[in-house]
């Protein structure tokens, strides 16, 4: 069975090690790309659309999950969606969220009995894939992410006591914002942007580390690099493709909330 395949692996010699037992494996394989990075990865699939993506769980910048996240926002309905494969490090009690995700992984360092089992898993999927509309493809990739990086999953950051306040520098100074405050909190770079009804502040910090600290309960994720407070929300509009945008109290801002994330915002 012909298809393509993205590696996205930051260890030069373990990704040669999966090309080359993919290669033995799978011969009729073609290896599209192989990246060192979560960005790169999401960049190359998009432009590359394989059939197979291998992402490693632990990249520098953005991770495998946050890859796999952000494939699954960008990537287009009529296309269908790459089998995903993590290649990770993690501990048993980790893997069991893959298995209840239904995904794919392979353990380092890879071994060749349990890769080959994951290559006759893939080339089912493949014959499989034919007959089914990538629509629905897509939604059944969507809920098989959001439970992996639901809070408390073991594939997820563990959570640590929430936040009261924000500390924000300014110049030689240090600002107190009460987390009531904050409307929304937003990725920029290698920066979070902290939203207030009145004022936006920057911190050096990444969403993925501030994530953890928020209160889960009362700060959403509407899209990779969004999280916003509920009870901030004023309301939540669909245009004709299916969309949705919010606005927060007191901003003109309207916020996308991604295919992940949609499932929050139903009418009673």
């Amino acid at each position: 069975m012909k298809a393509r395949a993205l590696i996205a692996e930051d260890e030069p010699l373990l990704a040669e090690s999966l090309r080359g037992e993919l290669a033995a494996l799978w011969p009729a394989l073609e290896i599209a790309a192989t990246v060192g990075d979560g960005a790169a990865a999401v960049e190359a699939a998009l432009a590359l659309r394989p059939e197979v993506v291998f992402l490693d769980i632990r990249m520098p910048g953005m991770n495998g999950l946050e890859a796999a996240q952000a494939l699954a926002e960008d990537w287009p309905e009529d296309v269908p969606f790459p089998l995903l494969v993590f290649v990770t490090a993690y501990d048993q009690y980790a893997l069991q969220a893959f298995e209840r995700a239904a995904v794919d992984y392979v353990l380092k360092p890879v071994q060749t009995a349990r890769l080959a089992a994951t290559v006759r898993r893939l080339q089912d999927a493949l014959a499989a894939k034919a007959t089914s509309p990538p629509a629905v493809e897509l939604g059944d990739v969507v809920e098989r992410l959001r439970g992996l990086l639901a809070p408390g999953s073991p594939a997820a950051a563990p959570r640590a006591e929430p936040l009261r306040v924000v500390q924000v520098g300014v110049g030689n100074a240090i600002h107190m914002v009460p987390i009531d405050d904050v409307l929304y909190f937003e990725a920029a770079d290698k920066y979070v942007r902290v939203v207030t009804a009145d004022r936006e502040h920057l911190i050096r910090t990444s969403l993925r580390e501030l994530l953890p600290r928020l209160d889960a309960s009362r700060f959403w994720q509407i899209h990779r690099g969004t999280v916003v407070r509920a009870d901030a929300i004023v309301s939540v509009e669909r245009d004709e493709s299916g969309r949705a945008t919010l606005k927060t109290q007191g901003r003109p801002d309207r916020l996308v909330v991604s295919r992940l994330y949609a499932h929050r915002f139903k009418a009673m």
